[in-house]
């Protein structure tokens, strides 16, 4: 199926109140297996390819793009290509010939000045490529070379009045928010804030995204759409699943040597958590 655009899955579900999965590729089964996960569940998706992920792939962002693109084309499956949390405005102005249709622009670790201008400049360079450009406000932390960060510690949250003024400011697209949750977390015990999740809906002009939902449980998560939340990326859920599959079968096949053998199961793991996922949405 053509690749559609990460603007149109969001605009849908902004207009159902209901909310679309974004999850991680770093590998071929991982694009493999979201799409797999996305079909099961009869819902559409967005790959989403992290600046870190360009970096495993040795900064080369265009053969990890085929790959996913590749696969969507394939796929019976509505899915989108997004590029997430870039910092780099060289990978940013990438975005545009490999085919993603959207692109994160992840400032928040500068000044409140500077990140609206820093942000606002990438709204105008996507925009006029036609780019869906999505930011971020507040601290949702946990993300690799990062000190560790209390998602409950004062001043950690986004504002709710500081968010529309900065939607306003840059002309963002979509705003992820600080609410609780924190990235690169391997046990589901994150606790949201709802009401903020209710008040910055309510203030803010755009939809909102949950980054590190991978430690939100699954009534959290439910409950966080209901509340407002339209866009769920989902990256370390995929990573636990894939691990454990292959862990155990290595673990059960310690002479195995051909990768193929726990690729497999590795991929199956993971399209069960995109099937999972998509049903809480």
């Amino acid at each position: 199926m053509p690749l559609v655009s990460t603007a149109e899955l969001v605009a849908e579900a902004q207009a159902s109140r209901t909310a679309v999965a974004a999850f991680n590729v770093i590998t071929l089964e991982h694009a493999e297996a979201i799409a797999e996960g996305a079909e099961r569940a009869g819902r559409p998706a967005v790959l989403q390819v992290s600046e870190n992920a360009v970096k495993f792939h040795a900064g080369r962002l265009t053969a990890i793009a085929a790959a996913a693109t590749a696969v969507a084309r394939t796929s019976g499956a509505r899915l989108a290509l997004h590029l997430d949390h870039v910092t780099d405005p060289d990978l940013l102005r990438a975005a545009h010939a490999e085919g993603f249709s959207s692109v994160m622009f992840d400032a928040s670790k500068l000044s409140y000045a500077d990140n609206v201008k820093a942000t606002a400049d990438a709204v105008r360079w996507g925009h006029a490529r036609d780019i869906w450009i999505e930011a971020e406000l507040g601290q949702v932390g946990g993300k690799e070379g990062e000190a560790p960060l209390d998602a409950h510690a004062p001043g950690v949250r986004t504002d709710p009045r500081e968010a529309a003024a900065y939607a306003a400011d840059t002309g963002v697209d979509a705003l992820a928010v600080a609410v609780g949750s924190s990235h690169a977390m391997t046990e589901r015990t994150a606790a949201l804030d709802h009401a903020l999740i209710s008040t910055l809906r309510d203030a803010v002009p755009v939809p909102l995204v949950l980054h590190g939902s991978s430690g939100v449980p699954d009534t959290e998560i439910r409950q966080a759409v209901a509340a407002g939340m339209r866009k769920i990326n989902v990256g370390t859920a995929l990573n636990t699943a894939f691990t454990g599959a292959t862990r155990a079968f290595l673990e059960a096949h310690p002479a195995a040597v051909d990768p193929r053998k726990y690729l497999v199961p590795a991929r199956e793991a993971m399209a069960g958590t995109v099937a999972h996922f998509l049903g809480l949405l």
